[in-house]
């Protein structure tokens, strides 16, 4: 699973150590037992409590106060405390460094803040503790707010433009637009919404809408009711269809509100350029109640928010701000809103400024902030590729000192990727300080995730909790005695062995939230608050280097802040959770004064193992399986020193040389040599690791290397080295048991374990006792295997009272396991009480010769080998094929360089985009996921930018969006494209990609799904016997089966050659609660892919048939001839446009001159009425469907209808091949028939309508004026629509979809509006195609006709979903 932001759910933390404070010269440290400790000891009683000390900080520090890190042992709150503790500065030093400088507050900082969007309106950020502006930009990276504007409108002489929407706007004459172009747009205004405000205005609308409804439905019913007094007993015809109007109504009503799905209202944009400035107005009637609220003319315009810096708010009700950016010339309107309120509690910790509340203060008040929307809406505020690399751009450009970004996720290549080469380049090149959130994937070591965790340039940050803050932000009762890290912060090493978490900071806050959320601020905390934290204060230390003039480099930063952070726990092993320490400002400045004339290097560390030639290296040393802990390994580590891009040749590299004095912080250990010397082009060293004498378990290691000449430098650089030495398993059965452990708030368990070559799953058992009120765990468990992200399995299990919990998961054979077993750390507080607990693996494997099975199309089955390595197993195969993927290629390729200069990167190169087509069609509903294997699940390891996916139907309807994670989406029957949008600025990697395979993979039903057998022979799927169901698996011998391919007449229907059916098998069941898998392998521990190739269809059986017979052909060879060609002449026609009036008149002309040389040829005359009805836009309306009619007129007299009545009342025989021909034809025959007296009554309705709306006031008045005579005359006059309609009903289902519009229209004729909108709802129902955009707006005339406001309304909204004039942008 992917984390979109690191921002913890409620419920993770680390363990509660003692402060162990030391420095870098200390070589060993005894420390004395303590209650604490004493309990730990008893738990790990082979262990001395000798540590070794890791060198953490250059200036001593063993005289701080256990303030230093928030370790309050005895305390009470005060207002001023608990506020304080509210936003906390005190745990990192900030509070007293600001009021040592309190011009030092972030003062000429400017801060990026990657994230999910910054409220410019949100407490606490609109100015700067000296006055300035808090946010000088606010950006939408990712295109989620962006609408297309490129339609160009001009305003009409009242001074109106037509909106994109298709209202009506006035636009404000005081405008200035030089060029009297507008440019025009619209947006569904839930699109810039978060979920939780959308919900919200939901619940509103549906109020102030069903209170409209309920009012229509009250009348409606007495309408009825009183139609029902007025008429007891209803014989006369026409009163029971009046009475069945009535109802129609009510049970049209009542299905409105049942089917109510609020899209959300429609905002209007318009953008002009004044002759200076490209500006933004909106008309947001459409969210306010009063309709003379909203209009466009009322809104005061905007521009690009960093010129003006000005918000708009859409409404009171949602009370959501937004600000505007123009691109493109206008052609792109760029609206921005943030998609959770995460981004702006981020921005409030690191600059927050209230002047009425200073303890509320962020870390750095007077620092600015420019705000990178990297969570894109669309996708429920996910990062995206574009988003992170447009968020770069801007940074640069912004020349801003700092950024924050706590977003991330697990990789499975660290330090590697697309986004992290464009990181290394904005620190390297142009300086920017890269801060970051390690992750909250804890407790287990090695869950450090990317770009935080895992990327060298970008400092990652654990988060900590101190007793102050656990006592305010938190609200626990009885608080820790000291600081520890939160249980859910992620650990390190990164599986190449670096630290992965570089310093720690506070996790958590009460700070600013957006306006939208109806409050000021709340508590969030995870790593994502800790970064913000730590940003912040690196922004008090640039403040004061810039003003006292001392370079900003983050590589002195960095080292600053590494070398003077405070020890967390103390222990070695500490540091994978803490990093170096909770970061110190004022120690980590007085560290930058006195390095200031030293030269800024970053120290790359590269280690390879002696003896192996791999083009991988790692940064540190991790020897976490159980055959690399068994013998001593020698590695080779270079160190090259970095300085940045700008540096001179000459001045910096040329001079630079360093002696080296390096440590070992356990010699017998880890051995290096004493010393190095340094110079630019680096320097490589051997390094020998002798794991074979530690006991089992964790041990952490440093190797460091000193400046011989300034020594109070501390660690230039650091080689970590992780040893995880694993308890081999030795019981028979493999169960291994860890009795009475003992927990205490925060504390932490890491069992390693050698998993048994041969199991496949775990079956685990957690008892606890010894507490009264409940406790909460997190369960982890994690192994790592080559390029794969580390394999974990998680829970957090809550003991309301002593008892026990079963758990089951996957492992794999022969590789280390850890076990973290942690006790969350404010679970518990206040009982003093510790929780014992037990807990029990035992290893289960059934080991198979296929762990993938391909049924390649054909009748053979596949030999599957079992065997049982550890003890006896059921075996029990399971196998199911539920998906169906279907592979296209593009059938379209476009390649386009970006406009904008949002997509030009720092080194100048434009970034182009790759767009692809897809075409597919679904022949019913369907759940679907489009799968592009080289792309997916990748958004930091890859190499690629970014990628987006758009799914619509023919009318340009989104079904669904999509990135590196596709979700699955129901879709109706029909044909759909998708859309693949895809960046980068190698225009050979998009070339290669023009062909790009992608899979639509499809949910089968539970009725479709495939259940496959499994046989003892291998004849079985044939004829049938030897069927295989279960037996038990002796360890060591092996057993053979065969898995049959499924049965050819189950396949699901309407699946094409070259599609794979895909699913899963598995092989053995739970000793406990077996019955939980069964059929379904994916319930069962473990299970593995499967898939089936589907084969060519079998051949039809009919095809063919008769060929070669003598039919006798009566006609001769030149009437043949002479139809051939007349039937082409037909089909020229058709195929001729209607699109000029040029194409019309040669059409004309070419229909003339066939109808007078076939004059009676119905197929012609179809065709010819065919055209005239596809120009459908003539200008004279009565004289275009009068051509019509008599179109229809010569269809209808060239057909013998007498002869076709005939025909179609006797009964044919099928299997007569002539006789088939026949009833063909004539069915072809009663269609254009059909079709001509279709397309009449629609042109004789449409010619009543037009006449009637050119005389409405003879209308009027037409029963007063007329005299007897004139109505009596009229009324022998023959009514045309009802008797082309009698006629059409002869032959047709008058009710289908394709002919029922006209019984719409003739329902309406007669003033049954309720049972027209009924006949309509009906057809639309039933129509399985994609929606008809003639039907809607038929049902939307006919509410408009009837009255009901709200539901018109409802509608409009309705028919911009369903047929939007373009699709959105990417």
């Amino acid at each position: 699973m992917h984390n979109s932001t690191w921002r913890s759910a409620p419920s993770k933390s680390s363990f509660l150590v003692p402060t162990f404070l030391d420095h870098y010269y200390c070589s060993k440290l005894i420390i004395q037992s303590t209650g604490r400790l004493s309990r730990r000891r008893e738990k790990r009683g082979e262990r001395e409590w000798a540590v070794r000390a890791m060198p953490c900080s250059s200036i001593n520090t063993s005289s701080s106060s256990a303030d230093d890190n928030g370790a309050l042992r005895a305390f009470k709150l005060s207002e001023s405390t608990f506020l304080a503790s509210l936003m906390p500065k005190k745990e990192i030093a900030a509070d007293r460094f600001v009021e040592a400088h309190p011009e030092y507050d972030g003062r000429g900082v400017v801060i990026a803040i990657f994230d999910s969007g910054v409220d410019p309106a949100a407490a606490g950020l609109q100015v700067t503790s000296d006055g300035k502006p808090k946010i000088l930009d606010v950006l939408d990276c990712t295109g989620s707010g962006d609408i297309d504007t490129s339609t160009v409108v001009k305003a009409d002489s009242d001074g109106c433009i037509r909106g994109a929407s298709g209202s009506s706007l006035v636009v404000n004459s005081s405008w200035k637009n030089p060029s009297g172009e507008w440019h025009v747009g619209y947006k569904f205004v839930y699109e810039l919404f978060t979920n939780t405000l959308t919900s919200r205005l939901k619940k509103e609308r549906l109020k102030k809408w069903d209170k409209k409804h309920q009012e229509v439905i009250a009348e409606a019913v007495k309408n009825l009711d009183e139609f029902d007094q007025k008429h007891i007993k209803v014989e006369d015809v026409q009163l029971k269809l009046a009475r069945e109007d009535l109802q129609n109504k009510v049970d049209f009503l009542r299905k409105q509100a049942e089917s109510y799905n609020d899209k959300g209202p429609i905002i209007d944009a318009v953008v002009w350029n004044d002759g200076e400035l490209w500006r933004v107005a909106f008309d947001t009637q459409s969210l306010e109640d009063d309709p003379v609220c909203g209009k466009l003319a009322d809104f005061v315009p905007l521009t690009n928010y960093r010129i003006e810096r000005k918000s708009g708010m859409f409404s009171k009700l949602d009370a959501c701000s937004f600000v505007v950016n123009v691109y493109d010339q206008g052609n792109i309107l760029s609206i921005v809103t943030d998609s959770s309120p995460h981004g702006t509690h981020v921005a409030g910790i690191a600059t927050a400024f209230h002047p009425k509340e200073p303890l509320l203060n962020g870390v750095a008040p007077g620092a600015q902030i420019i705000s990178c929307k990297i969570g894109d809406s669309r996708l429920g505020s996910m990062e995206t590729g574009t988003g992170l690399t447009r968020a770069l751009i801007a940074a640069v450009e912004h020349k801003c000192d700092l950024i924050n970004m706590s977003y991330g996720e697990p990789t499975m290549l660290p330090d590697y990727g697309r986004f992290v080469d464009l990181v290394n380049e904005v620190v390297n090149k142009h300086h920017l300080i890269f801060v970051s959130s390690a992750g909250n994937s804890g407790p287990a070591l090695s869950t450090v995730g990317s770009p935080g965790g895992t990327t060298s340039s970008i400092i990652g940050v654990g988060a900590y909790v101190s007793p102050a803050m656990a006592a305010g932000a938190h609200c626990v009762l009885e608080p820790p005695s000291e600081g520890l890290e939160y249980t859910w912060s992620s650990r390190g090493p990164t599986v190449d062995g670096d630290l992965g978490v570089c310093i720690s900071a506070p996790g958590g806050a009460v700070a600013p939230v957006p306006t939208w959320t109806l409050q000021r601020r709340m508590l969030m905390n995870g790593t994502s608050m800790a970064s913000p934290s730590a940003c912040g204060g690196i922004a008090l230390l640039i403040s004061a280097m810039k003003a006292e003039g001392i370079p900003v480099s983050p590589y002195s930063v960095q080292k600053a802040l590494e070398n003077t952070a405070v020890p967390v726990g103390s222990l070695p092993e500490d540091k994978l959770s803490t990093g170096q320490g909770l970061m110190q400002v004022d120690k980590a400045y007085g560290y930058i004064q006195k390095s200031q004339d030293f030269p800024n290097v970053w120290y790359q560390i590269k280690v390879n193992e002696a003896g192996k030639s791999t083009t991988t290296t790692s940064r540190g040393i991790y020897l976490r399986e159980a055959s690399r802990c068994r013998q001593s390994t020698e590695w080779t580590v270079l160190v090259e020193p970095k300085f940045h891009e700008d540096a001179s040749n000459l001045e910096q590299l040329v001079p630079f040389e360093e002696c080296i004095e390096l440590h070992s912080t356990d010699k017998a250990i880890v051995k290096a040599p004493e010393y190095l010397l340094l110079t630019h082009n680096g320097r490589s060293f051997n390094v020998i690791v002798d794991p074979t004498n530690v006991s089992d378990g964790l041990h952490y290691y440093e190797i460091y290397g000193i400046d011989c000449k300034a020594p109070w430098r501390g660690p230039l650089f650091r080689i970590p080295v992780t040893i995880t030495k694993p308890m081999a398993v030795k019981n028979q059965p493999p169960i291994v048991s860890f009795s009475g452990m003992t927990f205490l708030p925060g504390h932490i368990e890491r069992k390693y374990i050698e998993v048994p070559l041969g199991a496949s799953w775990v079956e685990a058992t957690m008892r606890t006792s010894g507490f009264d009120t409940a406790r909460r765990f997190f369960v982890d468990t994690l192994q790592i295997s080559p390029l794969q992200r580390p394999i974990k399995w998680e829970r957090v299990v809550t003991f309301s009272s002593p008892t026990a919990k079963n758990f089951t998961f996957a492992v794999e054979g022969g590789e280390t396991m850890e076990l973290a077993i942690a006790q969350f750390w404010s679970s518990g507080i206040g009982s003093h009480e510790a929780t014992n607990v037990d807990f029990e693996i035992a290893f289960h494997g059934i080991n198979i010769n296929k762990e993938e099975v391909v049924l390649d199309g054909s009748e053979a089955p596949i030999r599957i080998d079992a065997k049982a390595l550890l003890s006896s197993e059921k075996l029990a195969p399971a196998a199911v094929l539920n998906k169906v993927r279907v592979p296209y290629r593009p059938i379209e390729a476009k390649l386009r360089a970006l406009p904008t200069d949002r997509d030009k990167l720092p080194s100048g190169k434009q970034i182009l985009a790759l767009t692809l087509t897809y075409k597919f069609k679904l022949e019913d509903g369907a759940e679907i996921k489009p799968q592009i294997p080289l792309l997916n699940n990748r958004i930091y390891d890859t190499k690629f930018e970014s990628q987006f996916y758009m799914i619509s139907d023919t009318n340009k309807r989104i079904y669904a969006m999509g990135d590196v994670y596709p979700n699955s989406s129901k879709f109706p029957m029909g044909e759909y494209n998708l859309m693949l949008h895809l960046r980068h600025d190698n225009v050979q990697f998009l070339e290669k990609m023009k062909q790009l395979v992608l899979f639509i993979e499809r949910n089968l039903e539970d009725k479709e799904a495939v259940q496959l057998s499994f046989f003892s022979q291998p004849d079985g799927p044939i004829i049938g016997n030897g069927a295989f169901k279960s037996s038990v698996l002796v360890p060591g011998a092996k057993e053979s089966f065969y898995v049959g391919p499924p049965n050819k007449d189950r396949l699901p229907k309407n699946i094409s050659e070259g599609s794979v059916l895909v699913g899963a098998i598995s092989y053995g069941v739970l000793s406990f609660g077996a019955e939980e898998g069964g059929k379904n392998p994916q319930k069962n521990p473990v299970s593995y892919h499967i898939c089936y190739l589907v084969p060519p269809n079998k051949a039809d059986e009919e095809k063919g048939k008769g060929k070669g017979s003598s039919l006798s052909c009566t006609k001769s060879v030149s009437e043949r001839l002479e139809e051939e060609v007349r039937d082409a002449k037909i089909k020229i026609l058709g195929s001729l446009k209607h699109g000029t009036d040029e194409e019309r008149s040669e059409w004309r002309k070419l229909a003339a001159s066939l109808k007078s040389e076939y004059p009676k040829h119905t197929p012609l005359l179809a065709k010819i009425l065919e055209g005239l009805v596809s120009e459908g836009n003539a200008e004279d309306k009565i004289f275009h469907n009068q051509e019509v009619i008599d179109a229809a007129n010569e269809v209808v007299c060239s057909i013998d209808r007498d002869e076709l009545a005939k025909y179609f009342s006797l009964k044919s025989d099928p299997e007569d091949e002539e006789a088939e021909k026949m009833k063909k034809k004539m069915e072809t025959t009663r269609d254009q028939l059909a079709e001509a007296l279709y397309q009449k009554g629609l042109a004789l309705a449409e010619i009543e309508s037009l006449e009637g709306e050119k005389a409405p006031a003879a209308e009027g008045t037409k029963d007063v004026d007329k005299t007897d005579d004139q109505s009596a005359a009229e009324s022998t006059q023959p009514d045309l629509f009802e008797e082309n309609f009698k006629e059409l009903k002869k032959w047709v289902d008058i009710k289908s979809s394709r002919y029922g519009t006209l019984w719409v229209v003739r329902e309406r004729r007669r003033g049954r509006l309720g049972t027209a909108l009924k006949v309509l709802a009906d057809m639309i129902q039933e129509d399985g195609e994609p929606p008809k955009k003639k039907l809607y707006e038929l049902k939307l005339s006919l509410i408009d006709d009837i009255g009901w406001a709200h539901l018109a309304s409802y509608e409009r909204e309705w028919m911009h979903v369903r047929f939007p004039p373009r699709l959105p942008l990417f």
